[in-house]
């Protein structure tokens, strides 16, 4: 039976990295956030479910206009929460579909909040990508340009990495102290002989 193992980590953290070495061992990689991005953009259905309840100015040329979705849900715990119940189960729908169709030991689902979610309940196992706050502070900073205040609003957004390692099976420390690479072949090599 295949398994599916769940891969995580708070902004900054590498999991985007980790998921590339799993997907050069030919494991098949479903990025769930990217895949978000596209059902929304693609399902009429749930693009008129969104703007019903966050108003028309959200969709320009038949799309999300994310920077105007993003600016109505970032501080708004209720409104997040309303946009997630929309589009996790088209998400959900759409996970299952693509993973029924693989042929490898193994499947990879990657998102952010894979925990908060509760999505986790539902895969075999778990994969926490892992390094310290101001580590990913720095990262983040560096790649997207952001402020380090608006990356700290994102982390309080999330769950703090405590709370997630204490749910994980496995840990990946992507802390510039221990070699990448390695953590994922050995996961690898447990989950191609489990």
């Amino acid at each position: 039976m295949k398994l599916r193992i769940g891969l995580t980590g708070g902004i900054g953290s590498g999991k985007s990295m980790v998921a590339a070495v799993f997907a050069l061992h030919g494991i098949p990689v479903y990025n769930a956030d990217l895949e978000a991005r596209r059902i929304m953009n693609t399902n009429a259905g749930l693009l008129s479910e969104i703007a019903a309840i966050f108003g028309q100015e959200v969709i320009r040329d038949q799309q999300i206009d994310r920077k105007k979705l993003a600016a109505l849900v970032f501080n708004n715990e209720a409104g997040l929460e309303k946009l997630n119940a929309l589009v996790h189960p088209y998400v959900l729908k759409d996970f299952e579909r693509w993973e029924k169709i693989q042929n490898a030991p193994y499947t990879i689902r990657e998102a952010a909040i894979l925990f908060e979610t509760g999505i986790w309940q539902k895969l075999d196992h778990t994969i926490l990508v892992d390094a310290p706050e101001e580590l990913r502070i720095k990262r983040v900073v560096q790649r997207d340009g952001r402020t380090e205040a608006e990356v700290r609003a994102i982390f309080a957004r999330q769950w703090a990495s405590e709370k997630k390692r204490a749910l994980a099976w496995r840990i990946i420390e992507n802390d510039d102290h221990h070699l990448v690479i390695p953590q994922v072949n050995s996961i690898h090599n447990e989950l191609m002989y489990v």
